[in-house]
C-alpha cells in the first residue's frame, strides 16, 4: 500500500513567518527528502487558490507529485478546470493529480449563493465537458447543469489522473466508470472493505475496464504518540466540524464512530501499524495521513511511521 501525506496551504510545515506559498514550497521540499512520494492538499473555501501554489511550487520541488484532495466543481466551469489543471500538469511535467469534490452545501449555498442540488448528475455531466478536455480532445457536451463546448490548446500537458470524493453509492459507481477512483475522508476500515472498495470496483468492472483501474484513497488524522487521551481530545476539537457535515456524518455513523476522534489513528508505533495495515486489508491502494500532533516531535514520529509502512514502488527504499 502506498503512503501519503496530507498537508493544507494553511499552517504548512515548517512554520513559517512569511508567505504561505514559501512555506508550502518548503513543505513538499522537507516531505521529499525525507522520502514520501506523493501528498494531498487541500482547497478551502477561504485560502489561497490551491492550483496556484501548485503551479508556482512544482517547479521550485522537483520529484514529488501533489494530488488536489479536493478542488470543488460548483464554482468552476469544467473548461476553467481544465485549463488550470493542464498549466499545473505542464509546470509541474505530469507530476499532478485532480481531485474533485462536491464541497457541502454550507458552501455552496452558504457562501457562493449556488445551489447543492443533483449532486450525481451536476458531477457526471462537469465530467462530460473536463475530461475530454484533460486528454486533449474538444468537448461537446449540453447538459442541464452545465454545458461545455470547445476545444484547449495547452500543448505538452500531461493528461492527470482525476480522482472524485465518492462516499456515497451513486457517487462511488460514477466514480468507478469513470475516474482514477475516489479518495475519502473520515471512513474507516469497516466500511471502506465492505462498502467503498467493492462498490467501486463492481462499477469499474460492470463498465469493462481493466483490474486495476481505479484506486481507493483514503485519508485519516493519525498520531503516533505515548497520550493517547490527549491526542483523542485534540482530534475531537480539531476535526469536530467533520462531525456535523452530512456527508462525513454518514460515514462515522456506518462505522460505529461516536465521532471524529474515533476515526483518528493514534497510539503507539505498534498500534498505528496495526491501523494502517486494517486499511491495506479493507482494500485500500493509497493511505493518505493527516498527523496533527501539536509538537514538531510528535509529527515528525508519526511521519517515520509512515515511511515505515509505504510498501509502494514509489518507495525509494523499495526495489520494484
Amino acid at each position: 500500500m502506498q503512503i501519503s501525506m496530507f498537508a493544507g496551504l494553511s499552517g504548512a510545515e515548517p512554520a513559517s513567518q512569511g508567505s504561505p506559498i514559501d512555506a508550502t514550497i518548503a513543505n513538499l521540499a522537507q516531505l521529499r527528502d525525507e522520502g514520501f512520494c506523493r501528498v494531498w492538499m487541500s482547497q478551502l473555501p477561504y485560502e489561497l487558490d490551491l492550483l496556484t501554489v501548485l503551479a508556482v511550487a512544482l517547479r521550485e520541488v522537483d520529484t514529488i507529485e501533489v494530488a488536489s484532495g479536493v478542488v470543488p466543481i460548483q464554482n468552476q466551469h469544467p473548461m476553467q478546470m481544465a485549463q488550470r489543471a493542464l498549466t499545473v500538469s505542464l509546470a509541474s511535467g505530469g507530476r499532478f493529480l485532480l481531485g474533485l469534490g462536491m464541497t457541502h452545501a454550507a458552501v455552496t449555498e452558504g457562501m457562493w449563493g449556488i445551489p447543492w442540488d443533483r449532486p450525481v448528475r451536476r458531477l457526471n455531466e462537469y465530467l462530460d465537458g473536463l475530461l475530454p478536455l484533460l486528454a486533449g480532445e474538444p468537448a461537446n457536451a449540453t447538459g442541464e447543469t452545465v454545458t461545455t463546448r470547445g476545444a484547449l490548446m495547452i500543448p505538452g500537458a500531461p493528461r492527470p489522473d482525476v480522482y472524485i470524493a465518492a462516499l456515497g453509492p451513486q457517487m462511488l459507481r460514477l466514480a468507478g466508470r469513470r475516474t482514477s477512483g475516489t479518495c475519502t475522508w473520515m471512513t474507516g476500515p469497516a466500511t471502506l472493505r465492505s462498502h467503498v472498495s467493492p462498490t467501486l470496483r463492481q462499477a469499474a468492472a460492470d463498465a469493462g475496464r481493466p483490474e486495476g483501474a481505479v484506486r481507493v484513497v483514503a485519508a485519516l488524522p493519525v498520531a503516533v504518540t505515548d497520550d493517547i487521551e490527549a491526542a483523542r481530545s485534540q482530534a475531537a476539537e480539531q476535526f469536530a466540524i467533520y462531525g456535523t457535515l452530512p456527508s462525513y456524518r454518514a460515514m462515522l455513523d456506518r462505522e460505529g464512530f461516536a465521532g471524529p476522534e474515533d476515526a483518528a489513528i493514534i497510539g503507539d508505533e505498534q498500534t498505528v501499524s496495526q491501523r494502517i495495515d486494517e486499511l491495506a486489508a479493507a482494500g485500500v491502494d493509497e493511505f493518505v495521513g493527516a498527523p496533527f500532533d501539536p509538537s514538531p516531535e510528535g509529527r515528525a514520529r508519526t511521519r517515520a511511521l509512515m515511511r515505515s509502512k509505504d510498501t509502494s514502488c514509489c518507495s525509494k527504499d523499495t526495489p520494484c
